[in-house]
């Protein structure tokens, strides 16, 4: 073991790596109850448009993260963990399948063609070339935009901010004499459970996020008690690991390919040219997306681990790529969105994780969380929607990086990060922010500057805003 982590090499011990990998997977675990809501139950109504259960997805996020998450530490030998990743699932639910209109199979066969690509992209090195074509002022942007759109969602969940006819978005009302208890308490919930996980964070406890949702669970069922009929109406469906397993198998798992490729019904609604545009662009989207997030991860995770080589690039960066192209494939296949890297690994990192074993441990525990869906199952919408709150917040460090006294910087900037949650879609984010900026560039002189992969890409995203929208 210590010949294959090279434990001594890089200072660390099992023990130390176990505690790591225990310390990162307790961040993140979050993400199979988030993800298998978002899929199951995206407007918190029951309503299911996607067609897929709570069980099946948690199922298939938690197989991917096992997957993606041990094949990183096997193929890199670094401290990295995987699962689905947050903003490229309300992405994929939001904007791909309730937004233009795809089914659920047909979305995750754009997931495959992603995994495809970026395991032909790694492979040949294509794939750091294709980052560096997009512009700084997009790519610095685009988590923080992320982020704004991660953090709606979490408000809509929890209730807080509703629909309005006059103003597009309206704040509930938390007027105890206009609304009943039973309507306000959850929106109490997600504030007390976020303003939990921020304490608790800034006081750099392990796992905030996972603690702050079991105690916004416990807060939501105790406070149960002084909502007249709040138990009389409750309705948990709870399943058994085997029924979970079984949703699975018959709702997810080669779901890809045994639906996903007939595009009859959207080509029949929008014709045969919007349905290639909207494949292309969408396809896409989702490869900047968690390109830009793996590799800022790689990065920021390998230089504090000190884990970079003399030209201060991650070692053994394409393996780490490669490990996140194959879990992206493998999650289609699954049924889950795309997978990526989290950031949550630099908790592990904090705790002393050097290594892969760090990983494979984390993989393990996910393997164990597979077996827990009954329990996970009773985590309440307004606890997760906290989580979405605070992960939205952390994804907008990266605005400090932007010079907003710069408009050749600024604007494409804040177009991107301001374009997503406002249109519900990453794409046209990314759209917005490269367009303008090249028109910008071009106006001020600096035609040169723009790579011709820019003008590529920002000419598949006029095509698909003039002839797909």
């Amino acid at each position: 073991m210590d010949k294959f982590f090279k434990l001594k090499e890089r200072g660390t011990t099992v023990k130390t790596e176990f505690v790591a990998g225990m310390t990162t997977f307790f961040a993140m675990v979050y993400i199979l109850m988030v993800n298998a809501n978002m899929f199951a139950d995206p407007f918190g109504d029951g309503s299911n448009p996607l067609g897929v259960s709570y069980g099946a997805i948690y199922i298939a996020t938690a197989i991917a993260a096992v997957i993606g998450t041990v094949l990183a530490g096997l193929l890199s030998n670094l401290p990295l963990a995987q699962a689905s990743g947050m903003g490229l699932n309300a992405f994929f639910v939001y904007t791909v399948c309730i937004g233009f209109g795809l089914s659920y199979a047909n979305a995750l066969v754009l997931i495959l063609i992603e995994g495809v690509v970026f395991i032909l992209l790694t492979v040949t090195g294509l794939r750091k070339k294709i980052f560096d074509a997009l512009p700084d002022a997009v790519r610095v942007a685009i988590p923080a935009g992320i982020g704004l759109f991660i953090a709606l969602l979490g408000l809509q969940n929890a209730g807080i901010v509703v629909p309005s006819e006059s103003t597009c978005v309206d704040l509930a009302s938390f007027n105890i004499l206009r609304q009943s208890w039973g309507d306000i308490m959850p929106m109490i919930v997600t504030l007390c459970t976020f303003l939990a996980i921020v304490i608790m964070s800034q006081k750099k406890l392990k796992g905030a996020v996972l603690i702050g949702i079991i105690g916004g669970m416990a807060m939501y069922y105790l406070l149960g008690f002084t909502v007249d009929g709040f138990y009389e109406q409750l309705n948990i469906q709870l399943i058994s690991p085997v029924q979970a397993f079984s949703e699975f198998s018959s709702q997810s798992l080669f779901k890809v390919f045994t639906e996903g490729f007939d595009f009859s019904a959207f080509a029949a609604e929008h014709g045969n040219a919007n349905l290639i545009l909207t494949i292309v662009t969408t396809a896409l989207a989702f490869c900047m997306v968690d390109m830009f997030d793996t590799l800022g991860t790689l990065y920021a995770a390998c230089e504090r681990a000190g884990l970079l080589d003399e030209k201060g690039e991650p070692l053994n960066m394409n393996r780490g790529m490669l490990s996140d192209a194959i879990a992206t494939t493998l999650g289609a296949i699954c049924g889950t969105s795309t997978v990526t890297t989290f950031s949550e690994v630099n908790a592990g990192v904090a705790a002393g994780g050097r290594t892969g074993l760090t990983s494979v441990f984390c993989g393990g525990f996910f393997f164990i969380a597979m077996f827990l869906s009954p329990i996970a199952q009773l985590v309440p919408g307004c606890a997760t929607a906290a989580a979405l709150i605070y992960v939205g917040i952390l994804m907008m460090a990266s605005v400090k990086n932007i010079d907003w006294s710069d408009y050749k910087i600024s604007v494409p900037a804040f177009l991107t990060l301001a374009v997503m949650p406002f249109t519900y879609n990453i794409s046209y984010g990314i759209a917005f922010g490269l367009i303008s900026y090249i028109v910008i560039s071009v106006f001020c002189g600096d035609f040169k500057k723009i790579k011709g992969s820019s003008w590529v890409i920002a000419l598949l995203f006029v095509a698909m805003l003039l002839l797909t929208h």
